[in-house]
């Protein structure tokens, strides 16, 4: 049985193509199904918590005197201020600016880091189906730079069943080098006869099967809930106190005139993308520079200020007018 579905968003922001925005929120798409476990005292129940100590001298450290070090020697660390590491920090922009679109099968599955279920907000359902829509007939996924609670990500945005699915990456720094592991060679440096290929290929295709993940399943996990529930059956129960906590959600943007923002987009593109070849040379189609991408963020800032400023743009606005209010 599948965990349901979530109840609340974690982040609510938008996803940008072109001069395209769409509203969404974020939601968590895993739930931990394994019992949380926390630190009790034996003999009162009560929770146990960690203090910082001085580890040359035993001696409790408050948190103001903390500060972040990273270790550049043997012994030797450079320590970095909190506002040294705040003007660090990426600017949230709360909009996943898709830069690409690449073939899914093209990007290793050791870049997968952590995945969230999304949902359009406001007025979005159709420019979200479009994306979507697009996504499976092209066979193609957006990737797009999105910052998560101050950390900056590198994010897939994939297509996943009636809705689509922001995939956080790792980054390519982070993925190691296979180079120095002691990997076998192919089959002919390592003296595999073909008649073991043919065996192994055989006892592949005697497990064949779709993919059913309904039916496997985390069996410690179900063995410890099992263990709790007769404890708790036979009172073994020590109370402690829960500490709850709020999160404020950022509001989103209204959703922009669909039809008009693709004419734009394309058409500036086109235009941009002529104007990066020079006179007398053909633009190559769905290549852009940096001076289209340039033309694209320009239209696309002229957009959202008209968002911004008075509610839902409409085609027969033109970018800059100023319109009346109501």
């Amino acid at each position: 049985m599948a965990a349901p579905a979530p109840s609340r968003a974690l982040w609510k922001g938008s996803i940008s193509f072109g001069l395209v925005f769409i509203p969404i929120a974020l939601h968590s798409a895993t739930v931990e199904i394994r019992p949380k476990m926390r630190m009790l005292d034996a003999d009162t129940g009560a929770p146990v918590g960690y203090q910082k100590v001085d580890k040359s001298t035993g001696q409790a450290v408050a948190q103001a005197d903390v500060v972040k070090g990273v270790e550049v020697d043997k012994g030797q660390f450079v320590t970095l201020t909190k506002d040294e590491i705040r003007e660090a920090l990426p600017k949230t922009t709360q909009t996943i600016e898709i830069e690409a679109f690449v073939k899914l099968a093209e990007v290793p599955t050791v870049y997968f880091n952590k995945p969230y279920l999304t949902s359009p907000t406001g007025k979005a359902g159709k420019v979200y189906a479009l994306l979507r829509e697009v996504l499976r007939r092209t066979g193609r996924v957006g990737v797009g730079r999105v910052v998560v609670t101050s950390k900056q990500h590198l994010a897939l945005v994939v297509p996943h069943g009636d809705g689509l699915v922001v995939n956080l990456l790792r980054w390519h720094e982070e993925i190691r080098d296979q180079a120095g592991l002691p990997l076998p060679g192919d089959a002919k440096q390592e003296g595999l006869s073909e008649r073991e290929l043919k065996m192994g290929e055989q006892l592949v295709l005697d497990l064949a099967d779709d993919w059913h993940p309904e039916r496997f399943h985390d069996e410690f996990a179900a063995k410890v809930q099992a263990l709790i529930e007769a404890k708790r059956s036979a009172g073994e129960v020590k109370q402690v106190a829960e500490i709850m906590g709020a999160e404020v959600l950022p509001s989103s943007a209204e959703v922009v005139d669909l039809t008009e923002l693709l004419r734009r987009s394309l058409k500036g593109a086109d235009a941009a993308a002529g104007a990066a070849a020079g006179p007398g040379k053909k633009a190559v189609k769905g290549r852009t520079g940096p001076t289209s991408r340039k033309a694209a963020n320009d239209e696309r800032e002229r957009a959202a200020a008209a968002l911004n400023s008075g509610g839902q743009s409409r085609s027969s606005t033109k970018p800059g007018a100023k319109r009346k209010s109501g």
